[in-house]
């Protein structure tokens, strides 16, 4: 289930730039992190291309995961944004516009250490809307049997994460790593480069594909022999004078910074892979053998559950409170009378929602020819009960509301959920979508009963002040 945790929304103090070589590309690329609204999230902006074209970072964009997590909307890529969204997501910033000049991020050492030092550079700001987070009740999981790759997330006091990692090679034998608070992904994940195997290397380099790629963001296991032919090939797409293979099993290119850097790499891919889903988890992620595609599958899984809970969330209302307006109230401000009056108590009314309550009973004169054998309240008159409870909203915002009246122009995305009958008690919720503007009211309204969504609609009313006043 989704909720607003106590914790604030954050994102950073002033923007900031780094330039770099995307790796795929080779080409110089320059990426500016900006300061975002709350409830924006992290999009990508295309600074580069006409328009500006805006690509949210949302597992629905995902097109292909083979080296990297790359992202389309209409046409417009982004490539390899793991690194950088694991930074935002490790330094908890939850609202991040991110420029790019071009379809790549720099892939700077292969981490995302520089992505984070910059988000520190620039300062984190607390926001004032709560930081919701997607609180897992439910042990979830997704697995991939072609790859044998599985991730499970379990309930768990925080966000937390395992990865454990095994290629089936000698060199990198079975490797695990973990992440018990987010905050420790600055100090304990942020530095661990992305790592190739051998094979993949000689792959890449047949195709022309990691131009960008010099050995100093990447960790080469060598899994195979090394013959004269492939060393000289590396020494000349590498610029160097001479190339070896370490006792560890590693090009002497770098050293490594953990025994488990590839363990540990991994858990970074996965903390940016899962940005994707939207929202904070509160759980534990354990992955075996994760990689892209799994990653970006099981974000997919998680953004479907978390918007159907989103939309089936029923909120608890107090039948037994004292009403904000009982019936002889309602009927001082809308000029409805029974039989035709549908709301009897009004049970929350603030500037931007109101909450009433119909105890459907036998005695309505409805029943008597609306199916008499099956009785069912016809939904027009639900629609009509929740535009009579929008209606005390609306009039709520004026000093002589009996001297107005409100007029419905128009009702959209209607839907009946379920059936409502004798004996149900009805709550309507409604909530402005836009301030009240020109006597002109928008409202999204909800109808609950049995802790069921029933039905659900948009309205626009206008108030219009009477004739005779």
């Amino acid at each position: 289930m989704t909720n607003c945790s106590m914790a604030k929304q954050r994102t950073i103090g002033k923007e900031v730039s780094l330039t770099g070589v995307g790796l795929h590309t080779g080409k110089e690329v320059t990426i500016t992190f900006k300061p975002a609204p709350e409830n924006y999230g992290y999009a990508f902006t295309r600074v580069d291309l006409e328009g500006s074209p805006v690509i949210e970072a949302d597992a629905n964009y995902v097109v292909n995961t083979q080296r990297g997590t790359n992202l389309e909307k209409r046409g417009v890529k982004i490539q390899t944004s793991e690194h950088v969204l694991a930074a935002l997501v490790g330094m908890e910033v939850d609202n991040c516009s991110i420029e790019l000049n071009a379809s790549e991020p720099p892939i700077m050492d292969g981490s995302s250490k520089y992505f984070v030092e910059a988000i520190e550079k620039a300062g984190i700001v607390e926001q004032e809307a709560p930081r919701e987070e997607y609180v897992v009740e439910e042990v979830i999981s997704f697995m991939d049997e072609e790859s044998g790759s599985e991730i499970t997330v379990i309930p768990a006091d925080e966000y937390q994460i395992t990865t454990m990692v095994d290629f089936g090679t000698k060199v990198l034998g079975t490797q695990n790593a973990s992440l018990k608070h987010i905050s420790e992904f600055k100090d304990e994940i942020s530095d661990a480069r992305t790592f190739s195997f051998l094979h993949e290397i000689e792959m890449l380099l047949e195709h022309g594909l990691i131009k960008g790629g010099d050995l100093n963001n990447a960790i080469v296991y060598v899994d195979k022999e090394l013959s004269p032919e492939t060393m000289e090939k590396l020494r000349h797409a590498f610029k160097k004078d001479k190339i070896s293979v370490k006792p560890n099993g590693i090009l002497d290119n770098l050293t490594l910074h953990y025994p488990n850097e590839a363990a540990r790499h991994k858990l970074l891919d996965v903390v940016g892979d899962l940005a994707l889903v939207g929202t904070r988890i509160r759980g534990k992620v354990i992955a075996n053998k994760p990689g892209h595609y799994i990653n970006t599958q099981f974000a997919k899984k998680l953004a479907k559950l978390i918007k159907i809970e989103k939309r089936n969330k029923i909120p608890k209302f107090n039948v037994n409170t004292t009403p904000v307006k009982d019936v002889n109230e309602i009927m001082a401000m809308l000029p409805h009378r029974p039989p035709f009056l549908l709301v009897d108590k009004i049970l929350e009314l603030s500037d931007e929602h109101v909450v009433g309550l119909k105890n459907v009973t036998m005695n309505e004169p409805f029943f008597v020819g609306h199916f008499p054998g099956a009785p069912v309240m016809p939904g027009v008159l639900i629609v009509e009960a929740m535009a009579q409870t929008g209606g005390i909203l609306a009039l709520s915002t004026v000093p002589d509301p009996e001297n107005y009246l409100t007029y419905f122009m128009k009702i959209n995305n209607v839907k009946f959920k379920q059936q409502v009958n004798p004996g149900d008690t009805l709550f309507f919720k409604l909530d402005l979508i836009t301030p009240i503007r020109r006597g002109i009211v928008h409202m999204s309204g909800n109808a609950y009963a049995n802790d069921k969504l029933v039905t659900e609609a948009e309205l626009m009313a206008q108030i219009v002040k009477t004739k005779n006043n």
